[in-house]
Formats: C-alpha cells, structure tokens, sequence
C-alpha cells in the first residue's frame, strides 16, 4: 500500500504491468507499411475493392481504444482509494500486556487488590495501545485478549480471587511465555509487558530466558512487586531486578509504579502503518475506473465512411 495524504495505492504492484503493455504494444503494433501483408494473402482486384471501402485502414482504430482500456483496467486493479475514516481508529501493532501473579502469596493476602489497583492504572496508560490480561500461578491463562476496549478489562481485575487460578504453585515462566505468544499470534511489533508479581518463581533461569526472548522479539518487560522493602529477602529483590533487567525494561514497588507508568505514557502508536487491515480506512474506488475503461471499448464500433 502507498499512501499520499487523503489518496493512496492499496495494490500498487499492479502498475508493475504497465512496462510489460508497453512491451507487448511495441511487440505487436501494426508497421505503417501493414498492406504489405495484405497484398501477399488477397488478390489484388479483392484488395483494391477492400481499400476502397476502408476496410484496411482501421488498425490503429482498433489499437488505440484497447491499449486505453487495458491502462484504465491496469489503474484500477492498483486500488485508487480516498480515506474514509480516521486512522486512529483503526487496530495498531502495538501493546500493552499485563501478566498478574495470583498464586497464593498475592491471592490469599492483602496484596491482591494494591495487583488490580496497580493493573487499572497500567490500563489508565496504555493510551490508544490495545491491551491484555494474563493470569498465573501454577500455569497461565489468557484472561482476556489483546482489546482496544479497555472497559471491558477493568471490571475483570476486581473481581479476582484466591480461586481463579486453580493450579498451585508460581509459574512466571509459563505466563511470559504465554504473553510472547500472544503478541506473535497478533502480529505486534513492539509490546509492553507489566508483570505485576509477589516476587515468588523469579529466581528461576526459565523466567529469565523468557524475559530475554521477549526482548529479543522486540518487547519490553516491566516489573512491580508487591513486596514491600521490608518483607522477604536481597535474594527475592535481586531475582525481580535480573527479570527486568533481561527484559529491558524497570522493576518497582507496585505501590510506587510513577516511573514505569511515565515509561508507558511516553510510548506513542509508532506502527498502525504496518497493519494488515490498514486498508479498512480506505474506501476502493477500482471498480468505478473499471467500469470507465469500457468506454474506451466503444470507440471500436465506430463506422467510419468509405
């Protein structure tokens, strides 16, 4: 697709056929010495009767209309489009995906609602980016799909409990895995992934390893812990700063998350043009031209007088 302002391309590789009409035309055009080849198949009394008539002198009558209908056809198939509505609206390729601990360490405390306050306000930022839920514990889910309609989360986040997740355990590993193949499967090319944790399952070398594979594919990852300075140990704290280290992302206290909400509010929609169903926004006037290029069709019933 190319695009131009309020006019655009939608299947541009069309005008790659221009060239070769042009060859072809070249090819195939009749000589201006054309009656040279009548004169080797007609007698001559049936030639000079057929030029009195005018019935040899049409060929570049009936070329013309035709390489003007064929060009016509060529402009159409590229898809000339005009915008039709705004763009904005239309879904991005980038995403914010919050991944939530609920295992029994978040789930079973207090902590599980400063995780839902902590996730409304990384929806509050996420600014037009469509966004997600994922859960975990023993293993991970998709609570809900990548969404431009963020409504439809928030209310999700406070009806959890220490029974939505069934599996025991704390799998972060799982659920970062999960998030980069969610944002595969949707085509984004840069996503933020918050994971809201009580810190449990981190030291782990797999969470590691999918913390840095998200960042190889283009993502970031973001921590907040719910562990406060004075609970748990350096061991714990160090194994949530080496998890956003790897993702390249920050690590902070859920209670205090300003700076990776800054980090959120400063990411713009950068990649809408890349989409594969940017063409939603535009309106294919191809089939008006199509029925223009018949016209040119017409010109080669004309009669012309002997």
């Amino acid at each position: 697709m190319i695009a131009l302002g309020d006019v655009a391309l939608l299947r541009p590789w069309w005008l790659l056929a221009l060239p070769l009409l042009a060859l072809l035309f070249v090819l195939t055009k009749p000589k201006s010495g054309a009656l040279t080849s009548w004169q080797r198949a007609v007698d001559s009394p049936l030639l000079a009767a057929m030029v009195a008539r005018g019935g040899t002198s049409g060929a570049g009558r009936v070329w013309t209309p035709i390489v003007l209908a064929v060009i016509v056809g060529i402009l159409a198939l590229s898809g000339p489009a005009i915008r039709s509505v705004d763009q904005d609206h239309l879904r991005n390729l980038d995403a914010t995906l919050i991944v939530m601990d609920l295992s029994q360490d978040v789930a079973g405390g207090a902590q599980l609602r400063t995780a839902a306050s902590a996730a409304h306000d990384v929806l509050d930022h996420s600014s037009a980016r469509q966004a997600g839920l994922i859960l975990y514990a023993g293993d991970a889910y998709l609570a809900s799909a990548l969404t431009d309609d963020t409504n439809g989360i928030d209310p999700l986040l406070f009806a959890l409990d220490d029974k939505t997740v069934p599996d025991p355990g704390t799998r972060p590993d799982r659920a970062l895995s999960l998030a980069r193949k969610v944002l595969r499967e949707a085509h984004i090319i840069q996503g933020d992934v918050v994971l809201i944790t009580g810190g449990g399952g981190l030291d782990s070398e797999a969470t590691r390893k999918e913390a840095t594979a998200l960042r190889t594919a283009g993502h970031r990852v973001d921590v907040l812990s719910l562990t406060s300075s004075g609970e748990g140990d350096s061991r714990r704290s160090a194994a949530i700063a080496a998890v956003a280290s790897a993702g390249g992302g920050l690590a902070e206290a859920a209670l205090t998350p300003e700076r990776v909400l800054a980090a959120l509010s400063d990411q713009s929609i950068q990649h809408l043009g890349s989409s594969a169903i940017i063409a939603i926004g535009w309106r294919d006037i191809g089939r008006f031209l199509l029925i223009a290029a018949a016209f040119p069709l017409l010109l080669g019933f004309r009669r012309v007088a002997a």
